[in-house]
């Protein structure tokens, strides 16, 4: 989406909008035409530059609807499609100021130099997300066969009726699921040490669900994308039956943003 200029276009604040920004990438960095990004309908991405350093932003009406799923998606695509061309810090959804003046004076330039440094280090750089979810059953038989305490829970429940086993299940239920974590633990030790060689960084992320296998942010080289698949292709085949993988990406680096970027 980017492309290399000289030029500067910025938004022209206006009594009815304000400034949605997206990211910061380096100055030298021109919106296409076709790029839109949140609202209704979508507001088209201009560039906002301060120094060394610009901002992604549209215009967006005041006291407008913003915040559906929508607009999640369309400001992370927009930031998904730049980080393969340039490097880019996004900024949390939702993130608004009042016009273009304000992005350069308090959002660029304060931070100029932090925002700067961090680009530099992202040159080339993206987000993989690799994620995993155990297959019910497999996890289930491994548990049983491995927790002597969950069998013998297990056959105490067998023909009993539900309301007389209350608290048998309960028991069961916190084992399956401790034993479960511990597995998640291992199994995403290993899937760090298999990225270990070509990762910049690593961020393990919280699990959404109680069979949530892996969930790991992977920051690398963009170039050495093949090796990462690979890696996951590996690693699926050997645990194909237990865990289901999938690999997304490249993304803009939201685990690995920690600078004045999260937040305007």
């Amino acid at each position: 989406m980017p492309a290399k200029s000289d030029s500067e276009q910025a938004p022209q604040g206006e009594q009815a909008t304000a400034c949605y920004i997206y990211g910061v990438v380096p100055a030298d960095v021109e919106s296409s035409s076709d790029a839109h990004g949140v609202g209704d309908p979508p507001g088209q991405i201009s560039v906002v530059r301060h120094g060394e350093i610009a901002a992604l932003v549209s215009e967006v009406r005041i006291g407008g609807p913003l915040g559906t799923a929508e607009d999640l998606t369309a400001h992370q695509r927009l930031l998904d499609s730049v980080v393969t061309e340039v490097p880019v810090l996004p900024i949390r959804f939702g993130a608004v100021v009042t016009n273009a003046d304000a992005v350069k004076e308090e959002f660029l330039a304060p931070p100029h130099d932090e925002l700067l440094a961090a680009l530099k280090e992202l040159e080339g750089r993206a987000e993989y997300v690799v994620k995993g979810r155990y297959v019910e059953q497999a996890v289930l038989s491994e548990v049983l066969s491995e927790v002597p305490e969950a069998q013998d829970l297990r056959h105490q429940l067998r023909g009993q009726p539900e309301d007389a086993t209350r608290n048998i299940r309960i028991q069961l239920g916190e084992i399956i699921n401790q034993a479960i974590a511990a597995k998640r633990d291992a199994d995403t030790g290993t899937l760090a040490r298999a990225v270990g060689p070509y990762a910049v960084a690593t961020a393990v992320r919280e699990p959404t669900h109680e069979q949530d296998a892996v969930h790991v942010a992977v920051l690398m080289e963009l170039g050495r994308q093949d090796e990462l698949e690979h890696t996951i292709d590996d690693l699926g085949r050997e645990w194909e039956g237990r865990i289901n993988l999938r690999l997304l990406g490249p993304l803009a680096p939201y685990d690995f943003v920690v600078t004045r970027a999260g937040s305007p």
